[in-house]
């Protein structure tokens, strides 16, 4: 599952120790743009595609994470209810290194330093192979929808606005 002398990432390894089938995907990262349409365009795919993960914190359940697609924007609210919180914050993008492993543009569901709830949007579904952080700016993972979610044991949910 190694791809052409990449480095694997700690979400590599795991998806390795799960036995799931992943193809690692390298870009030329532009540190002025982080983002999923950055990601889509040098990939030559569309940003539906390309999932990105964010990290909450609710009021009552604590730490959490949504994976939603690259040009959509997390509902707050949505995300409350389906987690069970009456209100939900980003965490500062200061504290997604110490609490997940990851930095900004390269926060991966997979391979957390400590496994937190997952919820992902239900368009996730639509495609037969999606993309996601592989744990380091410039990579991606292309994997199956079902993958994805097994392998972060995920959940499916409306996620945004």
């Amino acid at each position: 599952m190694s791809d052409k002398g990449i480095k694997k990432t700690n979400a590599a390894r795991q998806l390795d120790q799960q036995k799931i089938a992943y193809e690692l995907i390298p870009y030329e990262v532009d540190e002025e743009h982080l983002g999923a349409e950055h990601t889509a365009e040098v990939l030559g795919e569309p940003i539906e595609r390309i999932f990105k993960t964010l990290v909450l914190r609710g009021d009552k359940t604590g730490l959490f994470v949504c994976v939603i697609p690259g040009a959509e924007e997390v509902d707050l609210k949505k995300a409350a209810k389906v987690t069970g919180n009456k209100k939900v914050e980003m965490i500062h993008v200061k504290e997604l290194l110490p609490l997940t492993g990851y930095i900004r543009g390269g926060c991966s569901p997979i391979g957390m330093k400590k496994p937190l709830p997952t919820w992902f949007h239900q368009t996730l579904t639509d495609y037969t192979t999606v993309y996601c952080s592989a744990g380091q700016r410039g990579l991606q993972f292309r994997l199956s929808p079902a993958d994805l979610l097994r392998a972060a044991h995920g959940t499916l949910a409306d996620l945004i606005v």
